[in-house]
């Protein structure tokens, strides 16, 4: 039965609503949050004239992890050139305005709220998801906007998702693991082949995963794809530059380019070799200069990212095996000090795999309850931890905080990991004071 304040959330807002308001009633006008298919996204998207976006060159990122920082480097590269970039991506960590960006800049409220309304006149009859709604206010802004390049990072998987509604120009996969099972599949193959459905015949499909499904290649020569994939078209190798003074540095090469002594990037290397890749391939006539650049001033919030000093504290949304293997090895650069985790996670992830991965970096552990109707609890987190170390369980960020800070020592690292929700939950605590 719904309440008064259900009741209300489901009327459309007045004119003058907020921004706060809107949300409230998008979260409250589909029954599901995850709610798969193109063809409610697509009948409205006609409605408004978004299935074209002839004006701008689309590139369609997916993949297990990766997406969101091969999206912010090819988007500094492409600024550093002086183009012009609009980017979409989920999910935002503390504000909705971080889902659509133009220039590196986050639209404004007012920007947002004209899309919602035009896009809840258009809709009339048909329900649209959360994602379906954000989807199509990035693509209603862009479309006024239109920016020389549009960069789309898929939401979940990439055959179904509402991104794929947009014939990309060039299509990308970042990276395949086990995921989202339920609506994915259990194995890679399955996994690989739902995110190769957003290659197009005859245009480019970039592949970073180097242990590729052959559902992937097998698609891309079944539907014509131009694909092209690392360790076969292209490669990356971290050199020693001594025209560096002896810092570290690494190369991309391929049979049309060699680019020598990039710095290294604060994002993932392997994900800046798949965006130079973009760029060799698509962009030919971006400079050297203009790649170096690009990639060694790209960052990204929440993807390994130090918030603190002192103490020393990194964030980072790594929700799955895969990511958390290759934040492991992040982690190894600050040992000997003592490592302390501050882990919430969501009930559909894998948590036992995602801790194993971590288990033998991590010295103190700290699970928190995560306030959200997916959330798991502190309690069932710490039983999936195969340790003899014990944890520390919390019902919340802000008492799970105040323990931490109360025995760190001067040279302790605090990783706060496990999800989204977790992540934008300890940046809020931090703006707070």
């Amino acid at each position: 039965m719904k309440t008064d304040n259900d009741t209300q959330l489901t009327v459309k807002p007045a004119k003058d609503a907020s921004l706060s308001q809107w949300l409230d009633y998008l979260l409250s006008i589909h029954p599901t949050e995850i709610d798969m298919g193109l063809t409610r996204v697509t009948a409205v998207a006609e409605r408004l004239s978004l299935l074209s976006l002839a004006d701008s060159k689309v590139i369609t990122v997916a993949g297990t992890n990766g997406k969101g920082t091969t999206c912010a480097m090819l988007e500094a590269v492409f600024l550093q050139a002086g183009k012009t970039v609009g980017v979409y991506s989920s999910p935002h960590l503390v504000n909705f305005n971080e889902r659509v960006r133009l220039n590196h800049i986050d639209v404004t409220d007012a920007q947002i709220i004209e899309a919602f309304s035009v896009i809840e006149h258009a809709r009339s009859e048909i329900s649209l998801s959360f994602f379906e709604f954000a989807t199509l206010t990035g693509l209603y802004i862009f479309k006024l906007a239109k920016p020389e390049i549009i960069l789309l990072e898929v939401g979940l998987g990439g055959r179904l998702d509402a991104t794929n509604i947009i014939d990309a120009d060039v299509s990308v996969i970042t990276s395949i693991d086990i995921d989202h099972q339920e609506y994915l599949g259990d194995t890679r193959e399955l996994v690989g082949r739902e995110k190769a459905g957003v290659f197009r015949t005859e245009r480019l499909a970039v592949i970073g995963e180097p242990d590729c499904p052959n559902s992937i290649t097998e698609y891309a020569q079944a539907i014509n794809a131009y694909a092209y994939s690392v360790n076969k078209d292209f490669s990356y190798v971290i050199a020693n530059d001594t025209s560096t003074d002896n810092r570290s540095t690494w190369h991309y090469s391929s049979a049309n380019r060699s680019i020598e002594a990039i710095p290294l990037p604060r994002l993932p290397l392997a994900n800046a070799a798949t965006a130079i890749a973009v760029i060799e391939q698509a962009f030919p006539q971006l400079s050297d200069n203009d790649i170096k650049q690009g990639i060694a001033n790209a960052s990204l919030s929440g993807r390994f990212e130090q918030v603190l000093e002192q103490p020393k504290v990194w964030v980072d949304v790594a929700h799955n095996p895969h990511a958390a293997k290759y934040l492991a090895t992040q982690l190894q650069g600050f040992k000997p000090a003592r490592i302390i985790a501050l882990c919430g996670m969501l009930k559909d992830k894998d948590a036992a795999a995602v801790l194993k991965e971590l288990e033998d970096s991590i010295d103190e552990w700290n699970f928190v309850s995560l306030p959200v109707e997916r959330g798991n609890d502190a309690k069932t987190l710490a039983k999936e931890l195969n340790t003899s170390l014990s944890a520390s369980q919390f019902d919340s960020m802000d008492l799970a905080w105040r323990s931490i800070k109360s025995n760190i020592n001067a040279d302790d690292v605090v990783i706060v990991f496990g999800s989204f929700y977790t992540v934008a939950a300890f940046s809020e605590l931090l703006k707070k004071g």
